[in-house]
């Protein structure tokens, strides 16, 4: 639908990213869900990425962003998992706990391509997530 204009270039990239928590733990409930939530947007930002649309799971995280195609998008997740896991950890340390190996997320993530035409499908998906 919308597409960026940069230099010498025209793009519209959008990505569904979701990963989630070493064995499905259920770690976002509550005051860590909102405070995920936040920094995650925070860190999007810092990352020059445009969030679409994003849910944060008890045990997992969608997001639906508009990228730059510069943007080298594991490294950007690398950041976003890596980041929200320290800066998580010293402000609830108590979720070591309930972490064997003391690692918050699964090393692995999915992520797909998404078109003009299931744009508005994957921001719905990812928007009812919390109503089934």
């Amino acid at each position: 639908k919308d597409v960026t204009y940069g230099r010498g270039y025209i793009y519209s990239l959008q990505y569904h990213i979701v990963w989630v928590t070493k064995y499905r733990k259920s770690i976002f409930v509550g005051e860590i869900e909102t405070d995920v939530k936040e920094y995650l947007l925070r860190t999007l930002e810092t990352l020059d990425i445009r969030p679409i649309a994003m849910e944060i799971m008890p045990d997992h995280v969608h997001l639906l962003v508009d990228c730059k195609p510069q943007l080298r998008l594991s490294d950007a997740i690398k950041i976003l998992k890596g980041n929200t896991a320290r800066w998580l950890f010293l402000k609830y340390p108590e979720i070591k706990k309930q972490l064997w190996g003391r690692h918050l997320w699964n090393p692995s993530y999915f992520v797909v391509t998404v078109s003009d035409r299931s744009l508005d499908q994957a921001t719905k998906y990812i928007n009812d997530q919390k109503k089934k």
